[in-house]
C-alpha cells in the first residue's frame, strides 16, 4: 500500500522496525508486541521493511531460542513471518550506506528507513540507539515509539 511521503498534512507516520524489535513483538508480549499491535491497527501509521530485513528475521526465527519459543506459543516460523509480511510494506533500498562500522547489519535497517522515507526507526540495538538519528530519521526504543503513535 503506497503512502504519501512524511511531512505533509494527513500523511502516515512511516516506521521501520529493527529485527530485534520484530522478533520480540512476534514471540513475546512486552512493549514491542504492544507497539506492533497499535501500529497495525492505528490509521496514520505505516510499517516498512526490506528483503534484507525479512531474510535476517527468517534466519533468526530458525535459531534454537526462537524455535523453543515458537513451540511454546504454538506457531511456526513461517506463520509468524507471514504475519509480519502482512503488516509491513516492502521497500527496495537503492544503496546500503556504511554507517554503523561496529555492526554492518544495522546498515540494512538504515537503508530500509531511507528508502521508506521513514520518520522513525524502532530498535533495541545499542549501536542504532546511540546514533539517535540519521538523515532526520529518529531512532527510538519501542516504548518511545509507542508514545509517538499513541500521544
Amino acid at each position: 500500500m503506497p503512502c504519501a511521503p512524511r511531512g505533509g498534512p494527513g500523511t502516515a507516520v512511516r516506521i521501520v522496525l529493527d529485527t530485534n524489535v520484530v522478533l520480540s513483538a512476534l514471540l513475546w508480549r512486552g512493549t514491542p508486541y504492544r507497539f506492533l499491535e497499535v501500529a497495525r491497527r492505528r490509521e496514520g501509521v505505516a510499517l516498512f521493511t526490506s528483503i534484507a530485513l525479512l531474510e535476517e528475521l527468517a534466519e533468526v526465527l530458525l535459531r534454537p531460542m526462537a524455535a523453543k519459543r515458537l513451540a511454546v506459543i504454538g506457531r511456526t516460523a513461517r506463520q509468524v513471518l507471514a504475519d509480519y509480511v502482512d503488516a509491513a510494506d516492502l521497500v527496495t533500498p537503492l544503496a546500503v550506506p556504511s554507517v554503523i562500522a561496529a555492526d554492518p547489519d544495522d546498515d540494512h535497517v538504515i537503508a530500509a528507513a531511507v528508502a521508506a522515507q521513514a520518520a522513525l526507526i524502532v530498535s533495541g540495538d545499542h549501536h542504532l540507539l546511540t546514533l539517535g538519528t540519521h538523515r532526520n530519521i529518529r531512532i527510538v526504543t519501542p516504548a518511545e515509539a509507542l508514545g509517538v503513535v499513541v500521544p
